[in-house]
């Protein structure tokens, strides 16, 4: 047993310098071979930039970055409308059926011209009190007349003069207010003068256009009975010499805008045309679901080219122009984490690319504020390509 014992403990420890031995010798081969094994760990700046042959190179447009003026400017979407302080509903002051209709919708009328007429009973009831306080006032003045010559040979008391006096003064007095009367109908002197000659009556009242302009509604038609004030209104006439554009603009924006700034609109059906305007009113509430407030321009419509609810834009400029370096808009690519990114190159192979902080965009360039100068250069068209080549290899 102590034999068997002393073998057992001399192999065990044998195996035990073996397992040691084998342990030392890994450990060093591995450190060896860690040292010969290249680091594929790459850098930050060989992570943002990828190189490209010539054949890819020809998907990539090289732009070198200028200085470009930037106007410090705000646009908004809107529409065009009447003018609405010279547009006019033309109601009838009085009660009546429509009997004739003169005009048309879209058709140009001058100031006074005849727009509908109506068969009115407050009319016929207004010419029948001339008709009679004339009568009357005739009567009256030729009892006067009398009254005063019986006086004279003393043929008459002066109570009697006195009476046909008031009875006359009293009868001109009717047929003032009655000629008055039909002055709010329309009637002018010399059509009162003939309906007292003819003492026809006539209950048809003209309704006429109280401005120049164009019907933009209408909906009188014969036979319809109307109201005082009563919507819709039978015509509806507005001046297109001057439109409307209502636009709803971010409130953020109503620090730049101030009514009288100068507009500059563009129509989608003349894209070529500008328009020049004003802004005449900023509204006095912002939309709470929105967060945006109505603003207003006028635009003179000079070659009547301005239709209401046309689709229209404006500019305007709110501070000096700027100097800053500018890329073509497709030369910005968006990150996921909405940060926006450039090419930069000098060989037009190796492209890196770049964090950028931009501006204004106009005319298809952006605005650069910080991560690229004037004078280097930068991907222009092709610019998506070459994120796409660089997430590729990253992957």
């Amino acid at each position: 047993m102590q034999v068997g014992n002393k073998q057992f403990f001399l192999y065990g420890g044998i195996a035990l310098l073996a397992v040691v031995f084998g342990v030392w010798l890994f450990s060093a081969g591995s450190n060896h071979n860690d040292q010969e094994r290249p680091d594929v760990t790459m850098s930050a700046e060989e992570k943002a930039s990828i190189t490209i042959n010539d054949k890819q190179a020809k998907l990539v447009k090289v732009e070198t970055v200028k200085i470009s003026s930037f106007v410090n400017q705000r646009s908004a979407v809107g529409v065009i409308d009447f003018n609405q302080e010279q547009t006019v509903q033309v109601f009838t002051p009085y009660q009546g059926r429509i009997t004739q209709v003169f005009v048309k919708s879209g058709d140009d009328v001058a100031k006074g011209q005849a727009l509908f007429a109506i068969d009115s009973p407050d009319l016929l009831q207004a010419i029948s009190t001339l008709i009679s306080t004339s009568g009357q006032k005739s009567l009256t003045e030729r009892a006067l007349v009398r009254a005063k010559k019986m006086a004279e040979i003393q043929a008459a008391s002066t109570k009697d003069l006195d009476q046909a006096t008031a009875d006359q003064q009293t009868a001109e007095g009717n047929y003032r207010a009655a000629r008055d009367a039909l002055r709010i109908f329309g009637k002018n002197d010399s059509d009162m003068d003939k309906i007292i000659s003819s003492r026809k009556v006539n209950s048809e009242m003209i309704i006429s256009s109280p401005i120049r302009g164009r019907v933009i509604a209408r909906n009188a038609q014969p036979g319809l009975l109307l109201q005082p004030g009563a919507t819709p209104a039978p015509i509806t006439v507005a001046d297109p010499s001057s439109m409307w554009m209502i636009a709803n603009v971010p409130e953020t924006d109503m620090a730049y805008l101030k009514i009288g700034q100068e507009l500059s609109v563009s129509i989608s059906a003349f894209p070529e045309k500008k328009y020049s305007g004003k802004i005449i009113n900023i509204g006095a509430a912002v939309d709470s679901t929105t967060r945006r407030i109505s603003v207003r321009g006028e635009i003179p419509n000079k070659n009547d080219d301005l239709r209401a609810q046309m689709l229209a834009s404006y500019v305007i400029n709110t501070g000096a122009p700027q100097q800053s370096p500018a890329i073509p808009a497709e030369g910005l690519v968006r990150e996921g984490d909405g940060t926006m990114t450039a090419f930069v190159t000098k060989d037009e192979r190796l492209f890196v690319k770049r964090n950028v902080t931009i501006g204004l965009t106009q005319n298809n360039l952006v605005q650069i504020l910080e991560g690229i100068e004037a004078g280097e250069r930068v991907a222009g068209d092709g610019a998506i390509f070459l994120s796409n080549a660089l997430a590729l290899k990253s992957r």
